[in-house]
């Protein structure tokens, strides 16, 4: 919370609209949350001229009040009310705090017309029995009667509840940093506070003994004040002190917190006569104790940072003094306190000892050791004005800051192009002048010299360019497209390949699964097709993940298993996922998996089952989408867990990239279809380029034919014989049925096909196309050794 009657002291607001100020503050990047108003209307100074008993009360009065322009009666209950004292007087339309209106009325038949106030009721002190039992408060100041009570309370004041960003240093949490912030955004200069004070020619040095053992604590400074008064504080302080929440206790105290708002330099007293003549900065001893201000037992260990005297710790540094040196009323000789200690160590003890305090969170942020003098400095001041110390002469110093200035040079050009707005080198010093930053400009380059009262900002042109345009005023930057080259995002490599073969087998009507990469000993012993030794974990978390699987056929067999447990009857499954081998060498690989029916139509009554076809099927569709269309072949083989009638490798470009079958009865009994292709064998074949071909403007014409071959011979010889005959006039061959049994041999079996004949410049005639057509058939009865099936 910050006072701006305080601010003033330092930057001259004559003439602002305090409220108008605070919007201009939060454009510049400080968010004023609230603007708080604390004003009471209807609120003014009063002598009771008359006091009398309420003749049907033991403890009321009717009392005739003077609020300036006329008398007005009041019923009173107030133990203190009496004939000649100055009072304040909430007269009728008043609100006070807790939405308490007053108005004028009777109490037990006497007119009351207003109330004289207490200091809780006017939301000053805390309503205590204490503050309670003092009754109505007694105005001792020289103000004439009928004016404004708000001066007196010090609720003539404007305050502003800052929601400061955690990238904003300590500078807006103490009021003259806040008032330089004020002074760059309104351009006026900031004066600060008067830190003079006489010292006595007795030096500190000899009443001290400094020493440091920590790397914590790189800045330690302490000044003596002698024969203090401990008395009431004035009553600025205290109204300051108020308006920003604390609590004033007395002026020796309230001078402590009084500098700690006005500088961030948290302060701490001790009472040198409790203390002796030594000083001890070290770590905490594990399980080490002291009792703290708050009354409180605290357990330290050894990340704590201790003031210590010598021998025992008198205070938790940057957090909470001890009870064992605090101030009281018997308080004659004082060391002052100013010190820097680690941020992080700090925050670390206050959130350990869940004791957050106004200088633990100022310790938090870190502080500018000018500050830490200047604070010391003020402190004397003030003690010196009001408490009637005499101060030592001499500092005791322990200092280990690097005191390197930081300094940034750029140009105007590189705040332009941060910004994306055109300023010119006039304008940039301007900006730097309403900052109060030092800077020289030569030959077109700014030299800089960041202020330690800024410890947020580092020396790089971003930090500086921010500054200058949160000056210059977001609002002022005038929006424009972005001039940068744009592409269109794609996925590229073999996550592009990837991708393209899940969405490709969803299309297909199959359903992705996730398992894990670590297997049993057992599952990883099937489908050893390519020979791949397995890593064994020397610390399997369960004996069914103790090996790194090189298939993933195994775990899809295992959720196979998963459904049919739960009645699932038609399952279509696949898993693209990467499998490791012995040597560390990582492939990817598409494992698909099929059983039951893959195609249901209840209204037609039709049912297309999964088999060895329909699995290759789906294989060729992939491949063919991927762009691999007629550069693979499947290859008769006997394989591990694989049927033997049933299953073969699958080659593109004559290279092995994977298997497909029917999985072996003897494993499972279930008539299960599976295939693995690897997918990085794919991704490093190179794929061409699609071109667009033109749909042919002439007719089709389609014959079919069926040949009888041994049962040894493959659909695949008779289909690559066709292919070969038919030239370039076959555009298309299909393979629609397979038959066994009846008009053939038992070791026989039928192949039939259907071929497609076009041609993209000109219309076919039937004798060109018989005449290919009875070519194919003696090409095939030739070379093959089939025959034409005619029934």
């Amino acid at each position: 919370m910050i006072s701006l009657n305080w601010v003033k002291d330092y930057v001259d607001l004559e003439g602002e609209d305090l409220k108008e100020l605070a919007v201009k503050i939060t454009k510049a990047g400080v968010n004023v949350e609230k603007v708080v108003d604390n004003h009471i209307d209807n609120l003014v100074i009063g002598k009771v001229v008359e006091c009398i008993d309420h003749p049907d009360s033991d403890h009321l009065h009717i009392c005739h009040v003077d609020v300036g322009d006329k008398t007005i009666q009041i019923v009173c209950g107030a133990h203190n009310v009496r004939k000649g004292i100055k009072v304040i007087v909430a007269l009728p339309g008043c609100i006070l705090p807790g939405d308490v209106e007053i108005k004028a009325g009777k109490i037990r038949g006497q007119e009351s017309n207003g109330m004289i106030c207490a200091l809780f009721e006017l939301g000053v002190e805390e309503k205590t029995e204490e503050n309670y039992n003092k009754g109505i408060e007694e105005v001792t100041s020289n103000l004439e009667v009928g004016t404004d009570a708000n001066a007196y309370l010090g609720r003539d004041d404007i305050l502003y509840e800052l929601d400061v960003h955690k990238h904003r240093n300590n500078d807006c949490y103490y009021h003259l940093g806040f008032a330089y912030e004020i002074g760059c955004i309104i351009n006026k200069p900031v004066t600060e506070p008067d830190k003079s004070y006489k010292e006595n020619k007795e030096s500190v040095k000899d009443n001290i003994k400094l020493t440091v053992e920590t790397d914590k604590c790189p800045y330690y400074t302490c000044k003596m004040v002698k024969n203090v008064t401990i008395k009431e504080s004035p009553d600025f302080i205290k109204k300051r002190l108020i308006a920003a929440g604390m609590r004033p206790i007395n002026n020796v105290v309230d001078i402590s917190n009084y500098v700690m708002l006005e500088y961030g330099q948290p302060l701490h007293f001790f009472d040198k006569d409790k203390l002796g003549d030594t000083i001890l900065v070290r770590n905490a001893l594990e399980n080490e104790e002291i009792v703290t201000l708050d009354g409180n037992n605290r357990i330290l260990n050894s990340r704590d940072i201790v003031i210590t005297d010598g021998v025992k710790p008198i205070c938790i540094a940057g957090v909470m003094g001890g009870e064992n040196t605090d101030v009281d009323d018997s308080t004659k000789n004082i060391l002052i306190e100013s010190a820097i200690f680690d941020a992080v160590s700090i925050r670390y003890t206050s959130a350990r000892l869940d004791l957050k305090s106004e200088a633990s969170i100022r310790y938090g942020k870190g502080l500018n050791y000018e500050y830490t003098d200047s604070a010391l400095n003020r402190a004397c001041h003030l003690l010196e004005k009001y408490a009637d110390a005499t101060i030592l002469s001499d500092v005791v110093k322990h200092d280990k800051i690097d005191k390197t200035a930081k300094v940034v040079e750029f140009t105007t050009d590189d705040v332009n192009t941060l910004l994306g707005i055109v300023l010119t080198d006039n304008d940039v010093e301007v900006e730097l002048r309403r900052l109060d930053f030092p800077y020289k400009l030569t030959k077109g380059i700014f030299k800089v010299t960041i202020p330690n009262r800024r410890l947020d900002i580092d020396p790089n042109v971003n930090d500086i360019a921010e500054e200058i345009g949160r000056l210059y005023g977001y609002h002022n930057l005038v929006s424009t497209l972005p001039k940068v080259t744009t592409r269109r995002g794609v996925y590229v490599g073999d996550i592009r390949l990837r991708k393209e073969a899940s969405k490709r087998l969803r299309s297909l009507g199959l359903n992705e699964t996730k398992t894990y990469t670590l297997t049993s000993e057992e599952m990883a012993s099937k489908f050893k097709y390519d020979a791949k030794e397995n890593v064994k974990l020397p610390n399997p978390m369960s004996v069914d993940k103790s090996v790194v699987r090189t298939s993933i056929l195994p775990s899809l067999i295992n959720v196979y298993e998963y459904n049919k447990a739960r009645n699932i009857k038609d399952i279509l499954l696949y898993e693209i996922s990467k499998t490791y081998d012995a040597d560390y060498t990582e492939e990817s690989k598409i494992a698909i998996l099929m059983k039951g029916n893959y195609i249901i139509n209840e209204w037609q009554h039709t049912v297309a089952k999964c088999d060895f076809y329909m699995i290759k099927g789906i294989v060729e569709n992939l491949l063919d989408y991927l762009g691999y269309k007629n550069r693979y072949a499947f290859e008769v083989a006997e394989l591990p867990e694989m049927h033997p009638g049933m299953s073969a490798k699958i080659l593109l470009d004559r290279e092995c990239i994977g298997i497909i079958g029917r999985v072996h009865p003897s494993y499972k009994k279930d008539e299960i279809y599976v295939s693995e292709i690897s997918l990085t064998k794919l991704y490093n074949k190179q794929i061409k380029p699609i071109k667009f071909k033109e749909a042919s403007k002439y007719p089709e014409i389609t014959k079919d034919m069926a040949f009888v071959v041994k049962k040894d011979v493959t659909a695949g010889e008779l289909l690559q014989q066709i292919k070969k005959s038919g030239g370039r006039l076959l555009t298309k061959v299909d393979i629609f049925d397979v038959y066994v049994g009846e008009n053939v041999g038992n070791d026989e079996k039928s192949i039939a096909f259907s071929l497609t004949f076009s041609d993209s410049t000109r219309t076919l005639n039937d004798n060109e196309v018989m005449e290919l057509f009875n070519k194919i058939i003696k090409d095939v009865e030739t070379k093959i050794g089939a025959q034409i099936r005619n029934k």
